[in-house]
Formats: C-alpha cells, structure tokens, sequence
C-alpha cells in the first residue's frame, strides 16, 4: 500500500509540473550560429578530395571503382564511406571477383581498416590541393558575423589531421571559424554523420543554445541529416556540392 500511495504522489507531482510548464513555446529568437561543412559547402568544389582518394585505394586493393561509386554515401566519416562503399552491390561483386571472397564491410573489420590505413597518407597528401573556398563563402561568413553576430562553426567527415590542413589553408583566404569539430574529437566513437554529436560539440565550444537557434548547411545527405537529427535549422547546398555529375564538367 505504501508503495501504491508513493507512486500516486509522485504521478500527481509530475502532472502538476507539466501543467505548470505548459506547452512549448515557439522559438522567436534570432539565429544565433550556423554550423558549416568543409567540402562542397565552404572549399573544395564538387567534393573532389576524398572521391579521387577513394577511387585511388580502392584501385590499389585492386577493385577499380567509379567517380560516381566514390561519392555515394558522401558527408560520413571516411571509414564509415569505406564500407559503405563495399556494400555497393557493383562493387561487392568485384571484389569478390578480385579476391575469392564477399568484403567485409564492418568499419572496425580487416578490410576497412586495411583501406582506411592506406586512404589517410594519400589524403593528406594531395588535401592542399583542394582547399580553395567557394565563391562567395568569405563574403557570407563576414555578413553573418560582423552583421547579425552569428557564431561559425563546422563539422566534416574528416579527421582532425586533415581538418587542420583545411583551417590553415582557409585562414590564408579570410575563414577562420569560430569553432571546428572532426569526427575523431567526439567521445565513445560518436563523431559521424547523420548522429548529431559533432554539431552538439560545436554548440558547446560555442557556448550557444537553444537548439532551435542553430542552422546546419550542408552539400550531403548525410550533413543535412545531422542537422535534422540535432533539432536544428538544416539548410542543403547544391551549386558545388557532391552530387554535381563532375563527368560533365
């Protein structure tokens, strides 16, 4: 009985604090931050950097890939794009014509982390080349921040290593954001798209809420995923983003 008259109590406080709340009220604030991707959205027209790279590893593993192959799950981490990658139904088939045998495509799995191991040098090598910025994207930040106040932050589906060698190059040309965040600084493995976790980072860096005064850009899926997922603002690109047909450029 006692336990009965507990958990009455307790339901009729929790109604009574709901009441009190009232419904939510709609957000009528100004935006506060906005929270940009790298390639395709701020740099590096038509996400070219990581498709060639991806194409050149999987060539090297000896199962040739397309451009269009390369660029499909576009905006995850890139060991998560690996396997994603091998589970393209074109390209298994390869595979396991090249080597006997179906791939693997579980990112912490043999053949992911064999790939993954080679994509990372030959990123990092030819990442400098693919750093310019956007037409316009100086121009935008500027707006946002000396106008309205607006925090820049970013988040990508590179590692910080090679988001470094973006900061440095974007700095040179007017961009410096206010707060970066790669996959690989998120706690428990966290840190990929469409999960939230890199653009939650920022806000804290940031210092910025509610939620609802945030605004995602992105070129990707995936990207504009995080936003939503966030229960921000999510807002996607298209003029130079990853699914421009660069065959016909």
């Amino acid at each position: 009985m006692a336990n009965k008259e507990a958990i009455r109590i307790a339901k009729l406080g929790t109604t009574s604090f709901f009441k009190k709340l009232g419904p939510r009220k709609p957000y009528g604030g100004k935006v506060k931050a906005v929270i940009l991707d790298w390639s395709g959205t701020t740099a590096d027209a038509h996400v070219l950097a990581p498709a060639v790279v991806f194409a050149k590893v999987f060539d090297k593993h000896g199962v040739p890939i397309s451009m269009k192959e390369a660029r499909l799950p576009m905006g995850l981490r890139k060991d998560l794009h690996i396997g994603k990658i091998l589970e393209i139904p074109e390209v298994s088939e390869r595979w396991q014509k090249s080597k006997g045998r179906k791939p693997n495509s579980d990112p912490n799995g043999e053949d992911v982390q064999s790939m993954f191991k080679d994509f990372v040098p030959m990123q990092l090598d030819v990442l400098g080349k693919y750093t310019s910025l956007l037409p316009g994207t100086v121009e935008a930040i500027d707006y946002l921040k000396k106008t309205h106040q607006i925090k820049i932050g970013s988040s990508t589906g590179f590692t910080k290593v090679m988001v470094d060698v973006l900061l440095a190059a974007a700095k040179d040309q007017g961009y410096c954001p206010d707060s970066s965040v790669a996959g690989d600084e998120v706690p428990n493995n966290m840190g990929f798209r469409p999960a939230p976790f890199m653009l939650y980072q920022n806000l804290n860096n940031l210092g910025v809420w509610p939620i609802h005064s945030v605004v995602k850009v992105d070129d990707t899926v995936s990207g504009v995923g995080e936003g939503l997922n966030a229960g921000c603002w999510a807002v996607g690109v298209a003029a130079y983003s990853n699914y421009t047909d660069v065959d016909s450029l």
